[in-house]
């Protein structure tokens, strides 16, 4: 069964200009076109745009995902690059994510610094309770300047 590219354009929620973007960029090489020209999509059509945008989410170029289905499609030779590709961004999502949870603790912490000032009426007050110094110690062992920034301007 096929898709028509208005049909794709409702599954997905991607623009027809985005699908004709990337046909053109090589990353939609197995669509194929109608007698009349029309592009006809199949399911496994679908299931490479869901790649791609999980691809694009993880923070590869356009490129990048150009490079690994021209790999895909080479076959079973190209099977040490895909997986170094994968080990790289994976390795790079973990950084970004162990990043991401050092500003949610900020973040986590700097809330209920000003929830527990608005109770007691006074951002000095809350940061000397000993559950408020208890907290920044559990969420930041080692206080960075970042830390002291925060701590100075409030």
């Amino acid at each position: 069964m096929g898709f028509s590219i208005g049909e794709v354009v409702k599954k997905t929620g991607l623009s027809a200009h985005t699908l004709r973007y990337y046909e053109k960029e090589g990353l939609l090489p197995f669509v194929t076109k109608s007698s009349s020209g029309l592009r006809v999509y199949t399911e496994s059509d679908l299931g490479w745009l869901t790649m791609i945008e999980c691809l694009k989410s993880s923070g590869l170029q356009i490129k990048e995902i150009a490079q690994y289905i021209k790999w895909f499609q080479i076959g079973d030779s190209t099977l040490a690059e895909r997986v170094e590709m994968f080990r790289k961004r994976k390795a790079a999502i973990e950084e970004e994510m162990a990043n991401l949870q050092i500003v949610l603790d900020k973040i986590t912490y700097k809330t209920a610094l000003y929830e527990e000032a608005l109770k007691c009426g006074s951002l000095d007050t809350a940061t000397n309770l000993p559950k408020m110094q208890k907290l920044k110690k559990k969420l930041f062992e080692k206080p960075t300047d970042f830390d002291k920034i925060m701590d100075q301007v409030g």
